[in-house]
């Protein structure tokens, strides 16, 4: 790709995004088409387009492109699409600091440290992989251990195997997916070992991930030691009681040379707290209104480092809203102010944007808690709607149009997901709003 140099970047821009990934490439297009003459992408990795480019596997593009594409070819669109718009990217730099006059601070090898002038920026950071620290995980600390996220640059862009024998704990979907992957290089995965009683991974990559190549799934069930001096030689694995406490009388040893963890993502919020951003202690991003924009004026937030989602094609959607309404704001066309702001109810863990205005359209994302079948999602006392199933690992996705919003008087609305009696007739779903349904057995 070809990209600009960190000593040929102009001295202002109207929105700098920070961030090169999908978010990034498509808040920047976002900004142009709204008006912003100038628009700036920087990146700290060697090339644009983020995690896209070590996933190697098919399954994006599907609502965005109507397609079915790797990682690789739903980046390559959206570079080709950047380079068509003549806006500038810079790779190979880190942003040290935005201040609240979006003055932002660029460290390079190249150009050393500089500071432009943006006139709104653009947060699209994305999420990094938990570690073996936040979960504190007893036992020696031999080779072996890593991040799936780690496991899946070694296999598909570097060209090597983790190991012979993997343990993966937690089911999210990036330890599903190298689940497959590495029993296709001849890697025997021992098992994917989850604390919770049920998977954090979309139901489709545990059917095809796992279901489809015989690897178990053990629920209510965590790694409690880890055994091996210079290399992992087993770990010990054990059940949890509804405390999720291990019940250690029942614990087993599983044999194996290396352990993948895939144990959530974190929004990459350092800069965000650096310029003090409003964050929410639920999703560890930034809180944000219906135009994505953060509690710093002219400042948007979107994608993973707002909330963390289970398909691109969802990060693009928001990431275009964000771009629109920074390239609006620099030309001065500000949409009216939010007037309701959505509180998460009964077994609602967020939503996102957390303020909404009754003039427009929106969609709100959010995720529950616990799983049920039929189930009823309730905005309030203005909007009702039975849903088929509801899962913690796959989010739901709400149209709030003006007809709904304008029955409700006040300034706060709940959003509320119930169990319900009953089963729903085929008019009282929306197949386009419904998570896909699964039932997971336990391994």
């Amino acid at each position: 790709m070809i990209t600009v140099k960190a000593t040929q970047i102009g001295a202002t821009y109207d929105v700098v995004v920070v961030g090169g990934g999908p978010a990034g490439m498509a808040a920047a297009l976002a900004a142009k088409d709204a008006g912003a003459a100038r628009v700036l992408i920087i990146d700290r990795e060697k090339e644009a387009g983020g995690i896209l480019w070590q996933c190697i596997h098919a399954g994006f593009g599907l609502h965005y492109f109507k397609e079915e594409l790797t990682g690789p070819e739903y980046a390559q669109r959206f570079l080709e699409q950047v380079l068509e718009h003549d806006i500038d990217v810079v790779s190979d730099t880190y942003v040290l600091d935005i201040d609240r006059n979006k003055q932002v601070k660029l460290m390079s090898g190249a150009a050393g440290v500089r500071i432009i002038s943006a006139r709104a920026a653009v947060l699209a950071m994305g999420a990094r992989e938990r570690t073996r620290g936040a979960i504190r995980i007893p036992g020696t600390r031999p080779a072996g251990v890593m991040t799936a996220g780690l496991a899946q640059k070694f296999v598909n862009l570097l060209g090597y195997l983790p190991g012979r024998r993997v343990a993966i704990l937690g089911s999210g979907d990036i330890g599903l997916i190298m689940a497959r992957r590495l029993t296709l290089e001849g890697v025997e995965v021992a098992g994917v070992f989850e604390i919770m009683p049920h998977a954090n991974g979309l139901g489709r990559n545990i059917v095809q991930c796992l279901h489809d190549f015989g690897i178990p799934l053990h629920l209510s069930t965590t790694v409690v030691h880890i055994h091996g001096r210079d290399r992992v030689e087993k770990v010990t694995v054990a059940p949890v009681d509804d405390r999720l406490h291990p019940i250690m009388d029942k614990c087993w040893d599983v044999p194996c040379d290396t352990l993948l963890l895939s144990i959530g993502l974190i929004p990459e919020n350092e800069l965000s707290r650096q310029i003090q951003v409003r964050l929410d202690p639920v999703t560890g991003g930034p809180v944000v209104s219906s135009t994505m924009e953060t509690s710093v004026d002219g400042v948007f937030a979107c994608g993973n480092v707002v909330h963390i989602h289970d398909l691109v094609d969802f990060v693009t959607q928001e990431a275009l809203l964000a771009g629109r309404h920074a390239g609006e704001c620099v030309t001065g066309k500000r949409p009216p102010a939010d007037n309701i702001r959505l509180v998460p109810g009964e077994n609602v863990a967020y939503c996102v944007p957390h303020t909404i205005s009754t003039d427009r359209e929106h969609t709100v994302y959010l995720r529950v808690r616990r799983p049920l079948e039929r189930s009823c999602l309730r905005l309030g006392e203005v909007y009702e709607r039975k849903l088929r199933y509801v899962f913690p690992a796959e989010m739901i996705t709400l149209k709030v149009r003006p007809a709904i919003l304008q029955k409700f008087h006040g300034d706060s609305l709940a959003v509320h997901v119930l169990p319900r009696d009953g089963s729903a007739s085929p008019e009282d779903l929306d197949d386009a709003e419904q998570p896909t349904v699964w039932h997971i057995p336990e391994a």
